[in-house]
């Protein structure tokens, strides 16, 4: 399937309300955008949530479409989830969970991936565990394998099924020795949230170590569990017999915060990112300004506009962290098209995540995407089989043009351009951006966008 075909299959499935925009663009966008905590913590939180023997409080949670699924799944099985006192903030009690039907898990799973992650934490609670086929964003292969090996390794029976998989425990689960082929991010959390409850010791090795799962362990020791954190990628874990209830405050969202700073880049705009940390960001921070980009850091925020030079063409290589997220690279492309001079992303993360620039180029971009990747003595991140690469030249005018959205921050990076182009443009299946933006039109509205929902 060409790339134009992998971004209107996505985009026709992938929005779960079809809204339609109209974008007219030409317009900086100006103001100041809040974010709230990362939805890649705050619906892990969430799961772990039912290990506790008591309630827990999760705080700053984003009002997004996937926190409203995993509160479902959840509540599907018995968890009780209420509003707290704080605006943003959730009480989840575990102390009714009880085993859930197969139909009921599906409808409610939708297209989301995070049902895989319930499998430790429902294994340890009810002896037995429900998942679906999994959805997602259609950006790569994403092979739970990982995670099924990891839960096999800790004595989880799996049964795979025509319409998902059925996991058991029948003698319990043990402490095991685990080395990823890869630092995924999921596999790591699957890992976790199994292990704290698991008897016996659980050594993790190539884990990865993004912030939110420091985040996530943070959580999980706040509810009594053992967990320490070794040189190389090393975590391991003591399981306990029971954990309690935590009172915990999401780690911001980091990518979003990424995502303002690029529309800042593509429109000539000038954005304050409240709630957007320094540390989280390094490695973003310093590919901006080799672009051409400026920001100020204050204690509420961070600020993000152009420099006073004109934009700088720079070569990227996505890799998990703490190098360059694979999820800012996709908005970070859009203002590369205004930058003088030939770009290089390499993409070693998702095989899939460059479905998104077939449209840029129909609004006037110039980018070339090898689907095999590119060489170059450069190289910092080892070549992966699946890799890919694009190549910007710039800058070039973008107009505006008819939109299908392919993914999460395609669909985001297809709005910016919309809003970076000339003429109008109409964005259709944006509702997927609600997996991961919270109040999007009213954010857009607040930066003096121009636009309109017309479905």
């Amino acid at each position: 399937m060409t790339l134009l075909g992998d971004t209107k299959a996505a985009g026709a499935s992938a929005s779960p309300s079809g809204e339609v925009i109209e974008i007219r663009g030409g317009r900086p966008l100006r103001g100041q955008v809040d974010v709230r905590g990362a939805k890649n913590l705050a619906t892990k939180a969430m799961v772990a949530s039912l290990l506790g023997e008591t309630p827990s409080i999760l705080r700053d949670v984003p009002d997004i479409r996937d926190v409203e699924v995993v509160r479902s799944l959840l509540e599907v099985h018995g968890v009780a989830v209420s509003e707290g006192e704080e605006p943003g903030s959730l009480i989840l009690d575990p102390s009714e969970a009880k085993s859930a039907n197969f139909e009921e898990i599906d409808a409610h799973a939708g297209s989301s991936r995070i049902p895989i992650l319930f499998c430790g934490p429902l294994l340890h609670v009810l002896g037995q565990a429900f998942i679906p086929d999994l959805g997602g964003c259609r950006i790569g292969d994403r092979p739970i394998d990982f995670h099924l090996d990891a839960l096999r390794a800790f004595g989880a029976v799996v049964d795979k099924q025509p319409s998902g998989i059925r996991l058991s425990a029948p003698n319990g689960l043990h402490g095991a020795d685990i080395e990823l082929p890869y630092p995924s991010v999921g596999a790591t959390e699957q890992v976790l949230l199994t292990a704290v409850r698991a008897s016996g010791v659980t050594e993790l090795r190539n884990a990865a170590i993004e912030p939110e799962i420091m985040d996530l362990i943070g959580v999980l020791q706040k509810m009594g569990a053992i967990i320490s954190y070794e040189p190389n990628r090393v975590i391991f874990i003591e399981g306990v017999s029971e954990l309690r209830g935590y009172d915990h405050r999401s780690l911001f969202d980091r990518n979003e915060a990424a995502s303002w700073a690029a529309a800042a880049l593509a429109t000539d705009g000038d954005i304050f990112v409240k709630g957007a940390r320094q540390y989280e960001m390094l490695t973003f921070l310093n590919v901006y300004r080799k672009v051409g980009g400026d920001f100020d850091i204050t204690d509420e925020g961070i600020r993000f506009r152009r420099g006073t030079t004109p934009l700088k063409a720079v070569t990227v290589e996505t890799d998990v962290h703490p190098g360059f997220m694979t999820d800012w690279q996709q908005p970070l492309i859009v203002a590369l098209t205004q930058a003088n001079g030939t770009s290089v992303v390499h993409e070693t993360v998702y095989e899939n995540r460059f479905g998104f620039i077939e449209a840029l180029n129909q609004m006037g971009a110039d980018i070339v995407v090898h689907r095999e990747g590119l060489e170059g003595a450069y190289r910092r991140v080892p070549r992966r089989e699946l890799e890919q690469a694009a190549v910007i030249t710039g800058p070039t005018p973008l107009h505006g043009a008819d939109i299908v959205v392919p993914d999460l921050r395609g669909g985001y990076s297809h709005v910016i351009a919309a809003l970076a182009a000339e003429g109008t443009s109409r964005v259709s299946g944006v509702g997927i951006i609600r997996r991961g933006y919270e109040k999007f039109f009213e954010k857009l509205t607040a930066l003096g966008a121009d636009f309109d929902v017309v479905g």
